[in-house]
């Protein structure tokens, strides 16, 4: 059995501790603003959607950018990234504040501020959370990504209680002040972190570029496909007590302010429970398990909230999906970066927070939309069954393991010398590799071949292919194509140590009396561009 990573083991590394505190101070004024914002609305709005309207307003933009800012954090300085959407929220922040103080604000407005934040929570994410691997070695990993949780669980359990507070006594334009004060701590440990530069000689990819090899790495990763798979289920069916816990609280327990503000803390102390126990869960039960379990809490503490009106009652409940909330994403966000390599995980975070945040955004609107129609008790007890229904997808579509997957480069490759002067976005470039195969080998072979198309597809090669030579049938060719140079340069430096097997056992099944022969090629077009072609005289009948 591996050794057990304590919990608090990413704390030894100070970089992680420094941004971890900070961390805290953002998120309590981000939970303060939170619950000002859901309040405030149901003050300027009587339709229950619009206050379920706000955590949307939230997660769509991670859902709609989380995918750019992915892309972007895998190629940009990551630091440099969450230091911008800092201080972009913090003008944001400082912005609704003034408006709110001056009773300028309408719904949409106000919908349009937290989107606005929801806006440099996406650029902010998929960097934040990829560089927790540069900050930690990858054995505490879960470790680190469990202590994340907890830190935002800590505020949350009691931030809004404190937002109520601070709203019931001050108004929500007060709760606004305390956010945008707070991203200054997190703003300050930025600029003093000085993230090691990366020594890269190759171009940076371009935006599109970037996005394309993201998408496919996942859409070759079964296991990711998975989890995303889940992951937006989740969201979607889980949404609905955070959504509707607002309208709970004023209509169901008929509570205030503070009232909202103490089941939120419940919610969020739940969390911290659940994080606290997340390593002995994972030893004991299978990832899936997990899943199933946090799947079925939601349920039953849904299908109780929607009979309850007892504000003690709720209180002690939310503690339910409060845990079970922080045991899934902790679990789906830890298998996603142990499932991929450094230089994707930002883009394969992005994946994920799209899903899940989607799953979100789009949940919350489902469920505000029921409860404006038929009540939030019977919104609530349809999103018990989604939960329902969420578990027993687990059976057909489970969660995998955590994978001892060494996603290290494998740094076999040499650029090789080439008597054509290239440039780097010189391409497109077609690559044929030469195997000779003898007959009772070839099912052997085809295995390996299915696996080794879709390591070139997840590192970046398109248009691949196999053939077999009709003159002489025991040489096969493998054949690929990628964009331009840098690309067939980055696509070899992106082969792992777990992919080193295929290869080996390639080289096996080779009869060759040296390495499968290797072709690389540009392709040139034997068209002349219109302008270079003879121009038609007075003479020519066409």
């Amino acid at each position: 059995m591996p050794e057990r990573i304590p919990t608090l083991a990413p704390f030894r590394h100070e970089i992680f501790r420094t941004v971890w505190i900070a961390s805290l101070a953002s998120n309590f004024g981000g939970l303060i603003q939170a619950v000002g914002a859901a309040w405030m609305m149901t003050a300027l709005a009587q339709s229950q959607d619009m206050v379920a309207l706000v955590q949307a307003s939230t997660a769509l933009p991670i859902m709609l950018f989380s995918l750019i800012a992915g892309a972007l954090a895998d190629n940009y300085n990551r630091r440099s990234l969450m230091l911008t959407a800092q201080v972009f929220m913090l003008i944001v922040s400082v912005t609704l504040t003034v408006f709110a103080f001056l009773g300028l604000l309408t719904p949409w407005l106000l919908l349009t501020f937290t989107f606005l934040i929801g806006c440099g929570v996406a650029l902010n994410n998929p960097s934040w959370q990829a560089s927790v691997g540069d900050m930690v070695p990858r054995e505490i990993l879960p470790a680190a990504v469990t202590l994340n949780s907890v830190g935002f669980n800590i505020t949350r359990s009691i931030g809004p209680a404190i937002g109520g507070a601070i709203v019931a006594a001050a108004g929500a334009a007060a709760a606004f002040a305390v956010n945008a004060f707070s991203y200054c701590a997190l703003i300050f440990a930025l600029v003093r972190w000085k993230l090691p530069l990366k020594d890269d000689t190759l171009p940076r990819e371009t935006l599109l570029r970037a996005l394309s090899a993201g998408l496919g790495y996942v859409s070759m990763s079964p296991n990711i496909l998975n989890v995303l798979f889940r992951s937006g289920l989740f969201g979607l069916a889980a949404s609905a007590i955070l959504a509707l816990l607002p309208i709970v609280a004023r209509d169901l327990v008929h509570g205030g302010p503070l009232t909202y503000g103490v089941m939120l803390g419940a919610f969020g102390l739940g969390a911290i429970a659940g994080a606290m126990a997340n390593s002995r869960l994972r030893e004991t039960f299978s990832s899936e398990t997990i899943v199933r379990i946090a799947f079925l809490g939601f349920a039953a503490s849904s299908g109780i909230i929607s009979l309850s009106s007892n504000m003690a009652l709720t209180a002690i409940v939310l503690l339910i999906p409060g845990a079970c909330w922080v045991l899934a994403l902790s679990l789906f966000n830890t298998t996603v970066q142990l499932s991929t390599p450094r230089w994707v995980v930002g883009r394969a975070l992005s994946f994920y927070q799209t899903t899940t945040f989607g799953g979100i955004a789009v949940g919350s609107w489902i469920w505000g939309v029921s409860a404006d129609a038929f009540g939030a008790s019977v919104a609530l007890s349809l999103a018990s069954l989604a939960t329902l229904v969420g578990a027993l997808v687990g059976f057909r579509i489970p969660v995998p393991q955590f994978a001892d997957i060494n996603l290290d480069p494998l740094n076999r490759f040499n650029q090789p010398l080439l008597k054509l002067d290239l440039m780097p976005r010189s391409g497109p470039i077609v690559n044929l590799v030469d195997y000779i195969i003898a007959d009772e080998d070839i099912p052997a072979f085809l295995a390996l071949m299915s696996r080794r198309r879709r390591v070139r597809i997840r590192d970046g090669a398109r248009q691949w292919g196999l053939m077999r030579d009709l003159e002489h049938p025991e040489m096969w060719t493998e054949t690929y194509h990628v964009a331009t140079w840098a690309d067939y340069v980055r696509h070899n430096q992106r082969r792992l140590q777990a992919d080193a097997e295929i290869w080996d056992e390639l080289r096996k099944l080779h009869r060759g009396e040296e390495d499968p022969k290797v072709h690389r090629m540009i392709e040139r077009q034997t068209i002349q561009p219109r302008e270079l072609l003879p121009k038609p005289t007075h003479l020519d009948p066409h």
